[in-house]
């Protein structure tokens, strides 16, 4: 049995990260752990964590000159939500003009919704499916 008790951080590269830093901060609402006068790498808050070890997504800029993204090596991050705000942060994000994408999890019984952050990366939402 594993004794890892969850996901400290995702460490994401950014080219923009003025922009990776409205979006997580300013539209997601993640708290930022770093210092102000720590330029980068960003670190936010996504979660307590279980362990005592904040739940972190860690924005990391890229050079001026690094080309763009080809394929991505990221698939998607998937940010767990209360079932009761589901509803609620899908309409925010609509009027925010983002375009909501939904799916179904092949495995957990849950509701989910996905939109594009500024480096294409595939921002997931997940919460568990409402008891019949």
């Amino acid at each position: 049995m594993s004794t890892i008790r969850g996901i400290a951080e995702i460490v994401l590269w950014v080219h923009d990260l003025g922009a990776a830093l409205r979006f997580y901060q300013d539209t997601l609402g993640l708290e930022r752990l770093s210092p102000p006068e720590m330029k980068a790498p960003i670190f936010l808050r996504a979660g307590s964590g279980a362990a005592g070890v904040p739940q972190m997504i860690v924005l990391v800029p890229l050079a001026a000159d690094a080309p763009a993204f080809g394929q991505r090596n990221l698939h998607h991050l998937a940010l767990e939500l209360a079932p009761e705000d589901f509803d609620r942060e899908q309409a925010r994000l609509q009027s925010l003009g983002f375009s909501i994408r939904s799916g179904k999890h092949p495995v957990v019984a849950s509701r989910t919704m996905y939109v594009n952050d500024p480096d294409g990366n595939e921002v997931e939402f997940i919460c568990r499916a409402p008891a019949n």
